[in-house]
């Protein structure tokens, strides 16, 4: 059976499942190229689209980003 490719990559990893901030993390849709930021702490967290500063979603080519 081959190997299924994940359509989310993890571009950017900060904090701590253990820290009081949390993880926070970029993913990119590799189908799409949305961005998505996505924190999480405890058994709490959230994903909403990366905005750039004129509030269009941050799109980025995943291929060449790697």
């Amino acid at each position: 059976m081959a190997k299924k490719e994940n359509r989310f990559i993890v571009t950017f990893k900060d904090g701590g499942q253990l820290s009081e901030e949390g993880v926070r993390q970029i993913l990119v849709d590799t189908e799409t190229g949305v961005n998505y930021l996505v924190w999480k702490s405890g058994y709490a967290g959230g994903i909403t689209p990366l905005l750039d500063s004129d509030g269009k979603v941050v799109v980025t080519n995943a291929e060449t980003d790697r």
